[in-house]
């Protein structure tokens, strides 16, 4: 009836503390199945590791031996009697975590009750639904969408309240609309990829999680326009039609497709939709393409299919209640719950008693897991970094780079790619200032699209890795903000920017004034996928180039004879290896300057100058020890 549960070890470590708060007793003797108590200082003392669940609960349940149950009722017993305790007393399992992305420019604690309802750990499986679908002839996807409400009528209740089928939604984290619901793509926001939907819905449409909307008269109160194939399809056969509004291509067989669903995929989720954003692969996702699908654990860790990988579901990390999904993106406003690194790995992710492990759990107050674990983005799939709208329409002769990827587009005007990119680094507490449509721009300068808010001075705040994709696109040149123009049967029918301009904003409900212009923009995408193994995060002298000369660490710290300070300091991604291998990363090999330290208002390498709150006594500047001071 349900599925396993992925279970988080180094979570459960990390805030219990205590090994034999699970692992409860040790066998006295070889083949000892009930074994002794033990506490964790017994451990510490004969410096022994705990013995795993099925050295005493390796057999099945037996009614003639009620102490030691199976493994499986091992883990139920005391998993539900922890968590049942833990939902009594809320913080008693451990540290009050604090994570940005959580909790946005406020600090509150994370709620680390544990669950104690099966689906909050378990996932249901998918009956077989061979028998289920009540389908014959030919049929339209409405017919198959009338079928699954027959049995899932509360699940497309709910669908209706989500931000997938809205486009738009709560956004509390959009700096200046906290309390609006209405911002979303269907609505004011802007991007400089396709721009907006006014005027284009039956192509930007074609990757909605419905049927027909062709326009504004759209009903969004009509459950049987719902697409519940896109997601749930497991044949890999289902495909929507690029300009159909979302309707799928023709001849499909629509009644063997909803005899075969199941849970969503990866890539129902990903090759149906988000790998694919923007047009094409990893276009708009610096960190999201095809690559995912399949990929090794060297590419992405979670993901990784091959290669020691975890092979994550996406639902591993976006919970979902009532088809509502858990994440956010500095790219849209709307949220539906809040995702971060520290609901698995907690505030304090390296487990260790070493003094580096200490000095990396002290960064994470101040860094971003990202920061470290995606060193480069788009390792395998060129990404789209800058579109010039304003080459549209002009007959260019075509070209393609050094990848590969059109550079030029008579449609869509010019382009820039990158393959293996380093991010861009900014302070952020979790919320966006966002340009909606109908602000006006920034005239002497870069008009940011979406722009990560945060600062040195504020302890919510970290670094953070970001895409950042910047264009050239059509502005007012009197009213002085974007331009939503109409290119669907539009600009790219008639190549007439000064129609495409009139036709876009009488669908978006605004006046255009008859001048145009073309003006810089910019968006900032995060990073959260392509997280590699530790063994290849940065290293510390990437990012400290103090460190990359003798003494390294022994400017601070003694000495040892079992640990090599020069080794330690340069373990982390080898760039010249990924250059070998065909990765465009020959800028990056040897460079001690990853972050640009001034750029995000440190006086220079946090080492020699001393933190953001504190100036500590570990390094030297101009040849004089750093005071300690507050």
């Amino acid at each position: 009836m349900y599925e396993p549960v992925r279970f988080m070890h180094s979570k459960h470590a990390n805030v219990l503390k205590d090994c034999t708060i699970c692992h409860h007793r040790m066998p006295r003797e070889e083949g000892d199945q009930y074994g002794e108590p033990v506490s964790i200082l017994q451990l510490m003392e004969k410096k022994q590791l705990p013995v795993s669940c099925s050295a005493c609960h390796d057999k099945p349940f037996n009614s003639k031996n009620l102490h030691t149950p199976g493994l499986k009722g091992a883990y139920h017993q005391l998993c539900m009697d922890c968590h049942r305790e833990s939902e009594q007393v809320p913080y008693i399992r451990g540290p009050i975590q604090y994570s940005a992305m959580v909790r946005g420019p406020i600090a509150r604690p994370l709620d680390t009750r544990a669950p104690t309802d099966c689906l909050a750990c378990h996932a249901k499986k998918v009956p077989n639904h061979n028998k289920l679908v009540k389908l014959t002839g030919n049929i339209s996807p409405t017919d198959v969408t009338k079928n699954c409400l027959s049995c899932h009528q509360k699940e497309g209740e709910a669908i209706l309240k989500t931000s997938h089928w809205n486009w738009h939604g709560a956004s509390p984290y959009t700096v200046g609309h906290e309390k609006r619901t209405d911002l979303g793509k269907k609505t004011n926001t802007i991007n400089n990829f396709c721009i907006n939907l006014n005027g284009n819905w039956p192509r930007c449409t074609s990757c909605h999680i419905g049927y027909g909307w062709e326009d504004e008269s759209f009903d969004f109160t009509d459950m049987t326009k719902i697409d519940c194939l896109v997601c749930h399809d497991q044949t890999g056969k289902y495909k929507k039609a690029p300009p159909a509004a979302g309707l799928p291509v023709k001849n499909l067989d629509l009644i063997t497709i909803a005899q075969n669903v199941g849970r969503p995929t990866r890539d129902t989720c990903g090759m149906n939709c988000h790998f694919v954003g923007g047009g094409g692969d990893a276009v708009k996702h610096g960190d999201m393409s095809s690559s995912l699908s399949k990929s090794d654990k060297n590419h992405d860790v979670h993901m990784g299919v091959t290669g020691g990988g975890l092979d994550f579901r996406c639902q591993d990390c976006h919970k979902t209640r009532n088809h509502m999904i858990s994440g956010r993106s500095v790219s849209v406003p709307a949220v539906e719950g809040d995702l971060s690194c520290e609901y698995c790995h907690t505030d304090k992710p390296h487990i260790g008693s070493e003094l580096i492990d200490h000095h990396l759990n002290k960064h994470t107050q101040h860094i971003a897991c990202q920061t470290c674990h995606i060193p480069i983005y788009s390792k395998k799939n060129p990404t789209k970094i800058y579109w010039d709208w304003s080459d549209a329409g002009k007959d260019i002769k075509p070209s393609r780079d050094k990848y590969g990827k059109p550079t030029f587009m008579k449609k869509k005007g010019s382009f820039k790619w990158k393959e293996a990119v380093k991010p861009e680094y900014m302070w952020y507490d979790g919320t966006v200032k966002r340009y909606l449509l109908g602000d006006r721009i920034k005239e002497n300068g870069v008009t940011e699209l979406t722009k990560p808010m945060g600062n040195f001075k504020d302890p919510s705040s970290k670094i953070y890795p970001f895409k950042v994709h910047r264009g050239k696109q059509i502005s007012d040149a009197v009213y002085k903000r974007l331009i939503a123009p109409k290119l669907w049967k539009g600009f790219w029918k008639n190549w007439d920017w000064d129609k495409a301009s009139f036709d876009g904003m009488k669908s978006a409900g605004m006046e255009y004034s008859g001048k145009y212009e073309f003006v810089e923009t910019a968006m900032y995408w995060g990073l959260t996928h392509e997280v590699v193994p530790k063994e290849q995060a940065l290293s510390c002298a990437e990012c400290h180039a103090s460190l990359t000369k003798a003494p390294y660490c022994g400017a601070c710290h003694q000495e040892r004879p079992d640990v090599d300070f020069k080794a330690l300091v340069h373990k982390g991604v080898d760039f010249k290896a990924l250059a070998e291998q065909g990765q465009d990363v020959k800028a990056l090999i040897g460079k001690t300057n990853y972050i640009d330290y001034e750029a995000l208002g440190y006086s220079g390498d946090p080492i020699e100058m001393g933190g953001r709150f504190d100036k500590l006594g570990l390094g030297f500047n101009n040849d004089k020890k750093i005071p300690l001071t507050n």
